[in-house]
C-alpha cells in the first residue's frame, strides 16, 4: 500500500554538530504507522526529513514520539526564525504518487 499522508521537516544543523545529528536521526526508531522515512541534505548544514504515513491519524498519534525526538536533537539545530523556532514542519495528504 502506498503512503496516504506525509510530513516534511526542514532544519539547519549547527556548525560542528552534523555527525551527532545524523547519528541521532539514524538511531531513531520508526514510529508505528510511518511506512518509510528519508533525510535529504539540501545545502550546507541544511536537511529535510520526509516521513511517509499510512494515515493522518497515525501521524497525529505519533506526534508526542516525534516531539520527544526533536527535544533530543534540539541542541544540534539552529533557529530558523523567531516564528518557526528550529524546525519548519508541514504535513498533508498525498495527492499525486507516481511509481
Amino acid at each position: 500500500m502506498a503512503a496516504q499522508y506525509l510530513n516534511n521537516v526542514r532544519v539547519i544543523v549547527k556548525e560542528g554538530c552534523e555527525q551527532q545529528y545524523l547519528a541521532a536521526v539514524e538511531a531513531w526508531a520508526t514510529p508505528d504507522g510511518m511506512s518509510d522515512r528519508y533525510l535529504a541534505k539540501t545545502g550546507e548544514r541544511r536537511y529535510c526529513f520526509v516521513g511517509l504515513w499510512d494515515s493522518e491519524e497515525k501521524l497525529v498519534a505519533a506526534r508526542p514520539f516525534m516531539i520527544e525526538h526533536l527535544n533530543s536533537v534540539r541542541e544540534f539545530l539552529e533557529e530558523l526564525s523567531p516564528e518557526l523556532g528550529v524546525t519548519d514542519p508541514v504535513s498533508g495528504p498525498v495527492v499525486v504518487h507516481n511509481t
